[in-house]
C-alpha cells in the first residue's frame, strides 16, 4: 500500500469514527446544602491557616450534592448525584478545584456518569471546566460545562448552580 493509499485508509477510518460520535448537551441545576439535617457537604480537612484566609485555602469538601432538572430543589425532579469533592486552591481568589462525578440516576441518562475536573473560579459569572471522561452513554466523554450560579445565601453557603454541559460521545 502507497503512501497516499495510506492517508486516504486513515482519513475514511478517522471519518468513519467521528460519523458514529454523539454530541450532547445537558442541563442540571446543583445543590450545595450546607446547612440542616440534609447536608450534602462534608469538610474533611483544612489548613492551619484555613480560618485566617479569606478564601479558605486548603480547605476541602466531600460532597453528595442532588441534581436537578429544574432550578427549585423541593420541586424540580431528582436526575442525579454530583459525587466528589472540590478544594479550595485559590489564596489571594475565591478558585475551588472541582472533582466530581455526575452520576445520573433518572431519565434517558439512568445509570450513566460524567467526569468534570478543573478550575472553578467562583467568583465569575460563567466559569467554565472539563469533562473527561464518562461511563453508560456517556463512554469517552470530553467537552465541557459551564457553570453558572442561580442562587447563593451568603450567610449560610447554600447554593444553586446551573450546569450547561456539552459533550462529544461514543
Amino acid at each position: 500500500m502507497g503512501f497516499i493509499s495510506c492517508l486516504l485508509a486513515l482519513a475514511l477510518l478517522a471519518a468513519t469514527a467521528s460519523a458514529a460520535e454523539k454530541e450532547t448537551r445537558l442541563r442540571v441545576f446543583w445543590h450545595d446544602v450546607v446547612t440542616g439535617p440534609n447536608s450534602t457537604i462534608v469538610q474533611v480537612a483544612q489548613a492551619p491557616s484555613s480560618n485566617a484566609s479569606a478564601t479558605g485555602f486548603g480547605t476541602v469538601i466531600v460532597i453528595d450534592d442532588p441534581l436537578t432538572d429544574g432550578p427549585s430543589l423541593n420541586s424540580s425532579r431528582l436526575v442525579g448525584r454530583a459525587q466528589g469533592m472540590y478544594v479550595s486552591a485559590g489564596k489571594d481568589s475565591f478558585s475551588l478545584l472541582m472533582a466530581m462525578n455526575f452520576v445520573f440516576v433518572d431519565g434517558a441518562y439512568n445509570g450513566s456518569s460524567l467526569a468534570i475536573f478543573g478550575p472553578n473560579p467562583a467568583e465569575k459569572q460563567v466559569r467554565e471546566m472539563p469533562v473527561i471522561g464518562g461511563t453508560g452513554m456517556f463512554r469517552f466523554a470530553r467537552g465541557y460545562c459551564q457553570a453558572r450560579t442561580q442562587w447563593i445565601d451568603n450567610k449560610t453557603g447554600d447554593a444553586t448552580v446551573e450546569y450547561n454541559i456539552h459533550i462529544r460521545h461514543d
